[in-house]
């Protein structure tokens, strides 16, 4: 089993964090076919890049899926794993961001932040820490305390997860486009059991080494639709003006475009 001692990055809130931002749009709307669900981030932050739309957050809970990174992809027990997690019920797909697999379910909370970006390979940390300092923040609002670093042990391992009480609750990773950056995640807000439940025969076929006790949550009382406004609130004290958007029809149709990207692909 591996210990517990953790190396800490404690985030400063940033002027990208606290500096004005144009208004950001904020879907929430979820599809029930998992692949097309991840293709519809995938195709707000193209519609981002080309100019289409302006700066956009999506925040949502999905059905319960096992994200693959392209690390788990190139790995021989890829297919293994993806026949792990579908006989306990979870969808494989491929993710947007980088990172190992991760897992999402009705107790998470999902998020795709995609913000043009005129030089995205500038500027990773900065965006890293201004989503890490507003987790931290939407944790304080809902009476957790929380910190930023990577548990020795913790699944999808990254400098800027989020843990609070010895457990990682939330796991960010990073896609860059011409002219975008995305930052998407997930934040566990009861039931970390599900997110072990898939990841421990997933990541044996894999050949990962990790601790399923690392795995944690905001807690029992918490509901998805509190965290849900805490992080809304959080992004707005960080300077944003949010604004409620629907997905359009061109969304719709490029997401329809790409979702098969996003299926498993076993070779």
């Amino acid at each position: 089993m591996v210990g517990k001692q953790r190396s800490e990055v404690q985030p400063t809130v940033t002027a990208y964090a606290r500096l004005p931002m144009p208004q950001l749009r904020v879907i929430t709307h979820h599809d029930q076919d998992p692949a097309l669900d991840t293709a519809i981030s995938t195709a707000l932050l193209q519609q981002v890049a080309s100019g289409e739309i302006g700066p956009t957050l999506r925040v949502f809970t999905p059905n319960r899926i096992v994200a693959f990174g392209s690390q788990d992809r190139t790995r021989p027990g890829y297919a293994a794993a993806v026949a792990a997690i579908s006989e306990l019920g979870y969808t494989g797909i491929e993710r947007l961001a980088g990172g190992r697999a991760a897992v999402f379910h009705e107790g998470t909370v999902a998020f795709a932040w995609s913000t043009p970006q005129s030089e995205p390979k500038t500027g990773i940390e900065e965006r890293y820490e201004a989503l890490a300092s507003i987790v931290i923040d939407a944790l304080g609002r809902l009476g957790v305390a929380g910190s930023v670093g990577q548990l020795p042990g913790e699944y999808c391992p990254g400098r800027f997860s989020v843990h609070a009480g010895g457990g990682k609750v939330m796991g960010v990773g990073q896609r860059l486009v011409k002219a975008a950056a995305h930052v998407g995640g997930v934040v566990v807000v009861h039931s970390p059991e599900l997110v072990n439940l898939p990841l421990i025969p997933a990541y044996q076929a894999l050949g990962y080494e990790w601790d399923p006790a690392v795995t944690g949550s905001i807690g029992s009382t918490t509901s998805v639709e509190q965290a849900t406004q805490a992080i809304l609130d959080s992004f707005e004290a960080a300077g944003h003006s949010l604004v409620p958007a629907e997905i359009d029809s061109e969304t719709l149709t490029l997401a329809a475009t790409l979702s098969d990207r996003h299926r498993t692909q076993i070779l």
